[in-house]
């Protein structure tokens, strides 16, 4: 589990890891025991996490598919990538535009040792990783990596699904978003997705509780708070929804996303 420049001794697996949990619950294998146990106390205050966490990587889909191919978007920056689950958003945009570039960011050494997995582009297109940290939008955007492979002049889309709500409010979040939409092109396009307060009596707080006595810091935030992250920007429709409410890609899968509360919300904007 250590290839690719990492030694297993520079991957901490004493604690859990938020991506490592993210994994086991989209049902990969990139995990260790501390974050299955981890993951099942979650899953047991908290039946709806592994629909909540599918329902999320498929709005990431439709995003970026309709993203390429309705807005004619060929650039792609996605903090927090969190480990390879395919199809991956580089192989979604290039699909449909095989001259796509997609630049990944993440601050997880394992993330890193299976970036190879990412990096695998279509001869048209390009892909590459960043090793940086989101509470750094700066660092992220200077990256040579990143200015080699993206060129900020034309529109990009700035991928954050389900990153913000591990990003405390003395750190800035809103901050954080505006720091790295506001260097884009008009045209550009922020995707965000952000876990919200469950209104079940106890289930947000035995939630956080957990994640917070693993060392991970969580803060799921109510509509209202989700929906300034997209200030001065043009919401696409239909608006801050659930994700799998989002562009649904039939009428049963419409029927289905009506009948079922997923505690998480998301979004896609333009930049004017």
């Amino acid at each position: 589990m250590t290839g690719n420049r990492f030694r297993a001794d520079e991957i901490d697996t004493s604690k859990p890891h938020s991506a490592r949990m993210y994994d086991y619950f989209l049902g990969g294998k990139t995990h260790y025991a501390v974050d299955t146990q981890a993951a099942e106390q979650v899953e047991a205050v908290w039946p709806d996490v592994k629909p909540w966490t599918r329902a999320n990587r498929s709005f990431m889909h439709r995003a970026t598919r309709w993203l390429a191919a309705e807005a004619g978007i060929r650039q792609f920056l996605d903090i927090g990538t969190g480990i390879p689950t395919e199809p991956n958003l580089h192989q979604v945009a290039q699909e449909v535009a095989p001259t796509s570039r997609v630049v990944y960011a993440d601050n997880d050494p394992i993330v890193l040792a299976y970036a190879q997995a990412l990096l695998l582009s279509t001869p048209e297109g390009r892909t590459a990783y960043i090793h940086a940290d989101i509470t750094d939008p700066q660092g992220i955007l200077a990256a040579e990596d990143l200015t080699d492979t993206l060129d900020l002049s034309q529109p990009v889309a700035l991928s954050l699904n389900a990153i913000m709500h591990f990003i405390a409010n003395e750190r800035k979040p809103y901050e954080i978003v505006r720091q790295l939409v506001e260097p884009l092109a008009p045209g550009s396009y922020l995707v965000l997705s952000h876990g919200a307060l469950d209104p079940r009596p106890g289930v947000s707080d035995a939630v956080t509780n957990l994640y917070r006595g693993s060392g991970i810091h969580v803060q799921g935030r109510t509509h209202e708070e989700i929906v300034p992250f997209f200030d001065g920007l043009e919401l696409v429709d239909p608006g801050v929804v659930m994700p799998h409410r989002w562009k649904p890609e039939s009428e049963q899968a419409r029927a289905e996303a009506e009948a079922k509360d997923l505690w998480i919300f998301a979004g896609v904007a333009r930049k004017p």
